[in-house]
């Protein structure tokens, strides 16, 4: 089957244009400087690649499929070991980034425990005075956080449905060009055994009647009704093959 209608190739595509958007938002990441940026963008790469792991598994369920009878699916061995080993190439991609930022995500909590505890060891009255100072405008922060998160979180939601979506509509379109071409190869061998039949059918006739011919006849009439059955078989056989 050519690489353009196969399921594998067009599933591919999507995830390495999944790999490649999830590699801009990795180095975003990288890039970040301000905490709420950073936290917006770690959430969109670990989403990301949650998605990107179970489009990977799925690809390897299908490969595993097809290596019990690559024939049957128009490929040989070497192309099932081509397909593991871009899977596995393209999970280890993703494993990395998703270590990478869960990672830097530890270091953050860290670092934010450590100001804790340094703002522990300071006087109990600056304690109390920047507790107090602090406290109106840490629940607006924080209620424009968690707004903005959640309005983040469902946006993402939104998205990875969609694609999604998508990609089933894709695959499912593949799957019915699929079995459209099989139905048709399958009438058309239907028709030639048909033809196949008749043939026969025409044969067995002129068979029976050229033995009800030898019988009547003497030996050189036997040997010109010979010729003449030849002629006849020859154009029949024209007649059905080549046209």
């Amino acid at each position: 089957m050519p690489s353009a209608q196969d399921p594998f190739y067009v599933v591919k595509s999507e995830i390495q244009e999944s790999i490649d958007n999830l590699q801009s938002s990795f180095e975003q990441w990288k890039r970040a400087s301000d905490a709420a940026e950073q936290v917006r963008v770690t959430k969109e790469v670990l989403a990301g690649c949650e998605s990107i792991e179970w489009q990977v598994d799925e690809l390897e369920k299908a490969i595993a499929v097809a290596s019990k009878e690559p024939s049957w699916y128009g490929i040989d061995n070497v192309e099932i070991e081509n397909r593991r080993r871009w899977t596995s190439s393209a999970r280890t991609q993703v494993v990395t980034m998703k270590k990478t930022v869960d990672a830097g995500k530890s270091s953050s909590t860290t670092s934010i425990n450590g100001m804790h505890r340094e703002l522990m060891r300071l006087p109990d009255s600056y304690q109390t005075h920047t507790s107090n100072h602090n406290a109106a405008n840490d629940n607006d922060d924080f209620i424009e956080s968690e707004s903005d998160r959640q309005m983040l979180l469902i946006k993402q939601q939104d998205d990875e449905l969609d694609e999604l979506s998508l990609s089933v509509q894709r695959i499912g379109g593949v799957g019915l060009t699929i079995h459209e071409e099989l139905m048709a190869q399958e009438k058309i061998i239907d028709e030639l055994g048909n033809e196949m039949d008749s043939t026969s059918n025409r044969l067995d006739f002129v068979q029976k009647k050229v033995a009800m011919v030898m019988k009547k006849a003497s030996a050189k009439g036997q040997i010109m009704m010979i010729l003449a059955l030849l002629a006849l078989f020859i154009f029949l056989f024209f007649l059905v093959f080549l046209t």
